[in-house]
């Protein structure tokens, strides 16, 4: 029996609906629908080619990492003069209880905190005047991922594959590495929305170390590989006959895509995961711990082509110090610094980090006074309340004007006020670098032309090399 949309095109009223079938199997013959990861160039050329991005969720306190306040120690435990409406009351002024250093050639202060990351300082920018729109995590997860706080709209990974598809068919275009359970908003961050469901990023649980359980049913132990192949040569057979008589489905088509990409990765996973295959030396300049492995993994994935890399340091909100502040930063910060380190180390010495953009920041910042107790949130004095008006981020690689510090809050550093960067110029200076105009790089949707930045974002140009 045909289905009522063959009726439709049998008849006259389906005579538009069989142009368009005309026109998607040309648009499928011509390659633009049949892989839609296949690589393609930018629309100029690109300075970067791959991004890691490493999302300190929780909102790290930018005077207490890259952005120091001498000030706030002249005022502690004072009111200050100045203040901001925050989501909680906050009391008096609150100085880092970290020693700010001079590192580099350039000179440039961090905190006691990162002494790996400063060792790299010349090679990073420092944005000391990045703001965002509200100072609650669910929605500025979701602008710092996807550039909308409110509505479903894909991930900056998302547009990044859709522009670029990947390197290497054998793995995901965009990966999400995550251990021991997703971040607040979970697979909001790193989905493809409107976009073809290919472009969503995958998801792995960092947590586990052997590769069959990082990704799960990565090995079929229960049919030899040569019968498994005729079973998907069958499938896949099926799949295309399926695929042709609902003209192009791009729900079905990303479905189909993943079956396959999933039988591919069987082999070229097991291989990118597995850390052990790394020189002894080179585990050790990572380090043995959790955080140190993602990183280690994820410059493995660079290598073999895959395009976005997203590493969470661990499920929720880590770094969301209400309380005990400096007990919190201090071992978060001792997770990941040598770690972050080695990342950029290792890159340069490769010779990739000129070609790969290292993103690293939060969702916002943290208030330079202290937080007063609030039932189910903080108990003691200890913490910081949340800041979205002005906070730190920092870029390297990829094009980036190494040993520069762009724009500044404050004395106090409740405000950015000098060059401020919002969300959505630092996506316009990503996509940039990646080789795309952002206000061109667009997918048409319910009758508009969508795009990351919305109706808004500037390029920085400052910060370009």
């Amino acid at each position: 029996m045909p289905t009522r949309r063959e009726m439709l095109a049998r008849s006259g009223v389906g005579l538009g609906l069989a142009g368009l079938a005309d026109l998607l199997t040309e648009r499928r013959a011509a390659g633009s629908e049949s892989n839609p990861l296949a690589p393609r160039g930018p629309q100029f050329p690109a300075t970067a080619q791959r991004v890691i991005h490493l999302f300190m969720n929780g909102g790290p306190s930018h005077v207490d990492t890259f952005d120091p306040k001498p000030l706030l120690g002249k005022y502690h435990g004072q009111p200050l003069p100045t203040t901001q409406r925050t989501e909680r009351k906050t009391g008096a002024a609150f100085r880092s209880p970290f020693r700010f250093d001079r590192h580099g050639a350039s000179g440039i202060e961090v905190s006691e905190l990162f002494p790996h990351v400063a060792g790299c300082i010349d090679d990073i920018s420092v944005i000391r005047s990045m703001y965002a729109d509200v100072p609650n995590h669910e929605p500025s997860f979701l602008l710092m991922n996807c550039g909308e706080g409110r509505q479903s709209r894909p991930s900056l990974g998302s547009w990044v594959t859709y522009g670029l598809g990947t390197e290497n068919q054998n793995l995901p275009g965009f990966i999400a590495m995550c251990p021991g359970g997703y971040p607040t908003v979970a697979g909001q961050n790193w989905r493809a929305a409107f976009l073809p469901g290919a472009y969503q990023g995958t998801y792995i649980d960092t947590q586990h170390t052997a590769p069959e359980k990082l990704i799960a049913n990565l090995r079929n132990d229960f049919v030899a590989p040569g019968r498994q192949m005729r079973q998907l040569d069958l499938l896949r057979e099926l799949n295309r006959r399926h695929l042709e008589r609902r003209e192009g489905d791009s729900q079905l088509e990303a479905r189909i895509q993943s079956f396959e990409l999933a039988w591919r990765m069987q082999s070229e996973a097991t291989d990118a995961f597995d850390v052990s295959r790394e020189p002894e030396s080179i585990r050790a300049m990572y380090g043995e711990t959790t955080y140190g492995r993602q990183l280690l993994i994820a410059r493995r994935l660079l290598e073999r082509g895959v395009r976005f890399l997203q590493v969470w340091q661990r499920a929720g909100q880590p770094w969301d110090a209400h309380d005990q502040l400096e007990q919190n930063h201090r071992g978060l910060a001792a997770e990941c610094d040598q770690p972050i380190g080695a990342l950029l180390r290792d890159l340069k010495q490769r010779g990739m980090l000129d070609s790969t953009l290292v993103i690293w920041g939060g969702e916002f910042g943290r208030t330079p006074t202290l937080e007063l107790p609030t039932p189910g949130v903080s108990t003691t004095s200890t913490g910081r309340d949340h800041n979205h008006y002005g906070f730190s981020m920092w870029l390297a690689g990829g094009g980036v004007k190494g040993g520069y510090v762009h724009g500044a809050t404050d004395e106090f550093g409740w405000n950015a006020v000098e060059n401020r960067v919002h969300v959505h110029d630092l996506h316009a200076t990503i996509l940039r670098l990646m080789g795309f105009d952002h206000e061109k790089l667009t997918y048409r949707y319910a009758g508009r032309d969508f795009r990351l930045t919305d109706v808004h974002g500037h390029v920085v140009e400052e910060l370009l090399a």
